[in-house]
């Protein structure tokens, strides 16, 4: 095979560009698929994104509620019958926790809380921002500890 051979699979993974304006042999002469006259016809900008020809527009017509909180903390959760692939007297950090897969990297910004879903059946040291009261009660129930960071 040389370098002059190459080409796109069959089904293709490339598609060449639509050229315009190149005579009317082409089916996209003279207008250039623009048709006749009228706004979008010519140079520049067209409409902005979500006009209706003056008509009120989908996103203003629709009713607005609530609000977001710009100062919420946004905690990544994890649940104590997560913990429980962990062995027994296992200091259990946020970055361990990533290690294993029960966080996500991305999406923690604030810090990781910890909630009583489900039991756990190992004695264990759990470090992170916030605790649940019912999960700080299994933790210590169990002989662990519940530090927050």
């Amino acid at each position: 095979m040389k370098l002059h051979e190459l080409q796109p699979s069959k089904g293709g993974t490339s598609k060449s560009r639509k050229r315009v304006g190149r005579g009317t042999g082409s089916g996209m002469g003279k207008t250039s698929g623009k048709g006749h006259k009228g706004q979008n016809a010519r140079a520049g900008k067209g409409t902005r994104v979500g006009f209706e020809g003056g008509q009120m527009p989908l996103f203003q017509r629709l009713p607005k509620r609530g609000f977001t909180n710009i100062f919420a903390k946004e905690l990544e959760i994890v649940n104590i019958e997560d913990l429980n692939i962990f062995d027994d007297g296992t200091e259990i950090t946020p970055e361990l926790l990533m290690e294993k897969g029960l966080i996500k990297k991305a999406k923690v910004k604030d810090g990781v809380k910890v909630l009583g879903n489900g039991e756990l059946e190992k004695k264990l040291t759990v470090k992170a921002n916030q605790f649940s009261k019912s999960a700080k009660e299994k933790i210590e129930g169990q002989g662990g500890k519940a530090e927050v960071i």
